[in-house]
């Protein structure tokens, strides 16, 4: 009962202060598509993924998506931005995050730019223990009868390419180092508001 309503309250805060901050200072909406999970390690619960060409999960295709709102602090240097993902896990299984942090204009030079960003992430998906094989792995919390699995990540962080295609539209490329267990790859278009 408690992870329900964590769950519920820390995915609609980013979504609140999307809509709150939509007006003020230089800002950007980005939508990103998922993409590519890789495991660097391999995952022990490989055969319960079906886009999994290696069948070894060092690479596993995820479909999805992520809506994201950033705000500038200070131009082209220091914002704030939340994002709120739903995609199919690796199990093709509903899952998603929430995420609000702090970001920074790594470098800027002519239409390419890199931001690197870190804040607290809430992780969820449909309870794994459900499928027939499951293991383990020791990531996720969660207890056999509940109905989600989720893991609250204090310090997450983010990579993300920019290529200016207009002065409103960029195509961006985002990048979630997990590493050793997860890398996650989306890939998108990021829309200046007040540019």
């Amino acid at each position: 009962m408690l992870v329900k309503k964590l769950i519920k309250s820390f995915s609609v805060l980013p979504l609140v202060w999307l809509f709150s901050l939509a007006s003020y200072g230089q800002s950007n909406v980005n939508l990103k598509f998922f993409g590519v999970s890789l495991h660097p390690k391999g995952e022990i619960n490989a055969p319960l993924m079906p886009l999994n060409p290696d069948k070894k999960g060092y690479l596993v295709f995820n479909l999805g998506g992520a809506l994201g709102y950033e705000h500038f602090l200070r131009r082209d240097k220091f914002s704030v931005k939340a994002i709120q993902a739903l995609y199919a896990d690796c199990a093709l299984q509903v899952g998603g995050f929430s995420h609000v942090g702090v970001r920074w204009v790594v470098f800027k030079k002519g239409r390419h730019s890199l931001n690197g960003g870190i804040g607290p992430t809430l992780v969820f998906r449909r309870n794994w223990y459900r499928l027939k094989g499951y293991q383990y792995s020791g990531f996720f919390r969660g207890d056999k009868n509940d109905r989600w699995q989720y893991r609250l990540i204090p310090l997450a962080g983010e990579l993300e390419y920019n290529l200016m295609v207009s002065e409103r539209y960029e195509l961006s490329t985002g990048l979630i180092p997990g590493y050793p267990s997860l890398i996650s790859i989306s890939f998108g278009l990021r829309r200046w508001i007040n540019p």
